[in-house]
C-alpha cells in the first residue's frame, strides 16, 4: 500500500523501517526539529533523521492544519496513513485525506491510558497487564475504534524502556497483518472505562520514601529513561540508577544499612536498597562507594532538599 507516517522519536523509528520494507512509503512527516544538546542547537528527531538517511519524502509542519501541508499531503496520494509517538492529535482536515484513514500504534489496552504516556502511567498505577492496539483515528484523544489488541502480563522488573519496546515490536507485527486485511476490516468500538495517560513531569520522578519500597520501584521503572529516579542529599540531587525493593523495616528516608552491595533506605513498608547513583555533577557510582565519599552512613536522613 501507498502509505504516510507520521512519528517523531527514537521508539518509532523501527516501526517506519518495518513499513518501509513492506510498503511504499510516500511521505514522512515529523515534528519541526528542536534544539538538543548544550548548544541548545536545533536537531532533527530520530524519526527525521531515518527518513533522511533513507531517502524518504519528508515534512516538518509546524501546524498540520496549514494549506501547504494538506496540499502536501494530498499531494502524496497515501492509501493510509500511519501514526507511532507523533505527538500532536491529527485534524480532521488530515484524516479525511488517506481513503483508508488513519491507523495508530498505541501501546495500551485501549480505552484504559489514552494519550502520551501510556507506559509510564501503567507502571506507576501497578498494572499487572498490558497491552497494545491498533486504532483508526477520529478527531479525539485515542478514542478511534479498534483494529487489534494485545494483551500481556507486565514483567516484574520491566521498566518502561524494555516494556514499551515489547509493545512496539508486537505492534509492528498486528500493524502488518491489519494492512495486509485492512480492506477488508471493520474496526470495532473501544469498550470499557477510559482512563488516561498524561506526559510525565520531572517532578514525577523524585522518590518519596514516604511511599512503600514496592511503590517505590514502580515509580523508579516508570520514570526511566526520563526523567529518571531521584532524591535529595544535602540539599543536592542525586541520581538513582539501579535500585530494588527488599524486605525489611526502618524509618521512611533514614539509612538503615550500608554494605558492598548498597545502601538500604527505610520506606513507608520494605526497604528500598540503592544499589547505582549519580550525585549532581559527578558519574555514576556504585552506591557504596557514594556512600563512603558522602558520609552516608546508617541514620542518615535523605530525601531532604
Amino acid at each position: 500500500m501507498r502509505v504516510a507516517f507520521f512519528g517523531t522519536p527514537l521508539w518509532a523509528v523501527p516501526v517506519l523501517d518495518a513499513l518501509r520494507k513492506r510498503h511504499e512509503v510516500v511521505l514522512v512527516v515529523s515534528q519541526p526539529d528542536k534544539p538538543q544538546g548544550r548548544g541548545l542547537r536545533p536537531a532533527p528527531s530520530p524519526v527525521a533523521r531515518y527518513a533522511e538517511a533513507e531517502g524518504l519524502p519528508l515534512l516538518r509542519p509546524a501546524r498540520l492544519r496549514e494549506e501547504a501541508f494538506l496540499e502536501a499531503l494530498r499531494q502524496a496520494a497515501p492509501e493510509v496513513a500511519v501514526v507511532a509517538a507523533y505527538g500532536k492529535l491529527i485534524p480532521k482536515e488530515a484524516l479525511d485525506i488517506p481513503p483508508h484513514g488513519f491507523l495508530n500504534l498505541h501501546p495500551s489496552l485501549l480505552p484504559k491510558y489514552r494519550g502520551a504516556a501510556p507506559v509510564q502511567r501503567a507502571l506507576l498505577a501497578g498494572e499487572r497487564e498490558t497491552g497494545v492496539s491498533i486504532m483508526r483515528l477520529d478527531e479525539g484523544l485515542d478514542t478511534g475504534p479498534l483494529y487489534a489488541v494485545w494483551r500481556t502480563p507486565i514483567l516484574p522488573d520491566e521498566d518502561a524502556v524494555a516494556l514499551g519496546n515489547r509493545l512496539r515490536d508486537k505492534g509492528v507485527e498486528l500493524l502488518l497483518e491489519v494492512l495486509e486485511r485492512l480492506p477488508e476490516l471493520t474496526p470495532r468500538p473501544q469498550e470499557g472505562e477510559a482512563s488516561y495517560a498524561p506526559p510525565l513531569s520531572k517532578e514525577e520522578g523524585r522518590l518519596d520514601f514516604g511511599e512503600s519500597a514496592e511503590a517505590l520501584y514502580r515509580r523508579h521503572r516508570a520514570v526511566q529513561p526520563w526523567p529518571g529516579s531521584y532524591f535529595f542529599h544535602r540539599g543536592r540531587r542525586v541520581k538513582a540508577l539501579r535500585l530494588r525493593p527488599e524486605p525489611g523495616e526502618g524509618e521512611p528516608g533514614v539509612v538503615a544499612r550500608v554494605g558492598p552491595e548498597g545502601v538500604a533506605v527505610g520506606t513507608a513498608s520494605g526497604l528500598l536498597l540503592l544499589l547505582e547513583v549519580q550525585p549532581e555533577g559527578r558519574r555514576a557510582m556504585p552506591a557504596a562507594d557514594w556512600a563512603r565519599g558522602y558520609g552516608v552512613a546508617p541514620g542518615t536522613r535523605l530525601g531532604q532538599v
